[in-house]
């Protein structure tokens, strides 16, 4: 057990997703590193409203929301950092994402999260991008490195096992490094000043 909880987010809901095989890779890879209790969130499993309520009030009264959506806020709300695991869906990130970043835009708040992308040719990296702006917005700090899949499909094999795991677990190893730092660094800071967004 460590004192720092890295929640990892498979973004993606459609069927015949891609994006489980993705994060059960990178989970194992979290749970190797050493740094972080992981917590696995699937969002396919905690579907959200698609309506938002009228106000920010509203939004962060998390103890009137239902007992399932009660308790992804504070898996959520619990975390020290962040790993997101999204597809490109037309040059972008899915709707089911966005929809889970604005239900909880607090929860982000001086946080760091780090990118892990898949997709055609280009691994997602669009996606990735794109989740860059949102995630500035939202007072959050996305790591320097990111693990992107291009031609997903052709890296993993039957099982979800990766066929070629070389590279992408030295990814994972750097990425999990920062990950690390900024969450030490940025859950001291909170601690000893609640910040202010």
């Amino acid at each position: 057990m460590t004192d720092m909880r890295l929640a990892i987010i498979t973004g993606s809901v459609r069927e015949g997703r891609f994006g489980p095989h993705v994060t059960r890779w990178f989970a194992g890879q979290a749970g190797g590193h050493g740094l972080f209790d992981v917590d696995v969130i699937d969002l396919a499993d905690t579907p959200l409203p698609a309506v938002l309520p009228a106000t920010p009030e509203e939004l962060a009264a998390v103890d009137d929301r239902p007992d399932d959506l009660r308790r992804l806020a504070g898996r959520l709300a619990a975390a020290d950092a962040f790993a997101i695991v999204t597809p490109e869906y037309n040059h972008s990130y899915p709707a089911s994402l966005k929809n889970a970043i604005d239900w909880h835009f607090t929860a982000w708040q001086a946080k760091p999260v780090a990118l892990i992308s898949y997709g055609g040719y280009g691994g997602g990296v669009r996606a990735a991008e794109h989740l860059r702006q949102v995630f500035a917005e939202l007072h959050a700090v996305t790591v320097r490195n990111t693990i992107s899949f291009d031609n997903h499909w052709t890296r993993f094999d039957g099982d979800g096992l990766l066929i070629e795991p070389e590279g992408p677990d030295g990814a994972a190893k750097s990425l999990l490094d920062q990950l690390g730092w900024w969450s030490s660094a940025l859950r001291a800071a909170r601690l000893t000043a609640p910040y202010q967004g």
